[in-house]
């Protein structure tokens, strides 16, 4: 199998954290793509008609995108332990709401990198700010029981979220007000699939 990504990528992140906490690197060759809205790579576009990273190229099947996709296959294919079924809902819900932490954080970084600063539109950016830090809010107050379980997908998707505001987004300060949260990430940075997966 052949994994194209990036590493800044937080969403890539999530499936090479998988890979580490499953056991499977050595099964997945790492294609690091530079890819961009305005300038799709042709490994990126050829493994995903959108053109988004991660895609998982599979000798035995069709490439597989989006990836909560691909981390529910590589999960299956280890056993599943990621994905517990007793609390199922919970993690697919967490994960989801780390996965918009994401997209808005992200539609913040291309709004600055790819807009001319002419037309860059400050209440958009501010508006995506405003989702993030309600769904920050929401973890802090009402998740803090889920992420003190055993380590499941959400736990992994709400790290690389939290990775990804400090490395494009740090100045906005998400810690303020969401103190126990902050404590977790720090714990949870420390092991070895985040600190082997954090970007640079």
């Amino acid at each position: 199998m052949k994994l194209i990504f990036s590493p800044l990528s937080p969403f890539a992140r999530k499936v090479r954290v998988l890979l580490h906490e499953t056991g499977q690197l050595g099964d997945v060759e790492m294609v690091d793509v530079a890819t961009t809205p305005l300038d799709t790579h042709p490994d990126a576009a050829a493994a995903n008609p959108l053109g988004k990273i991660p895609a998982l190229v599979r000798a035995d099947g069709p490439t597989l995108y989006d990836s909560r996709v691909i981390t529910r296959y590589l999960d299956h294919r280890a056993g599943g332990r990621m994905y517990p079924q007793a609390r199922l809902w919970d993690v697919l819900t967490l994960e989801a709401t780390a996965e918009g932490i994401m997209e808005a954080a992200l539609s913040m970084t291309y709004e600055a990198r790819f807009r001319p600063e002419e037309v860059q539109y400050a209440p958009w950016v501010d508006a995506q700010w405003q989702k993030a830090s309600r769904a920050l809010a929401a973890v802090n107050a009402r998740w803090m029981s889920h992420l003190a379980g055993p380590l499941d997908m959400s736990h992994i998707a709400m790290g690389c979220a939290l990775g990804y505001l400090d490395f494009r987004h740090d100045a906005r300060g998400w810690r303020v007000g969401n103190e126990a949260l902050a404590d977790w990430y720090a714990a949870v940075s420390e092991r070895e699939s985040m600190a082997q997966t954090a970007p640079e």
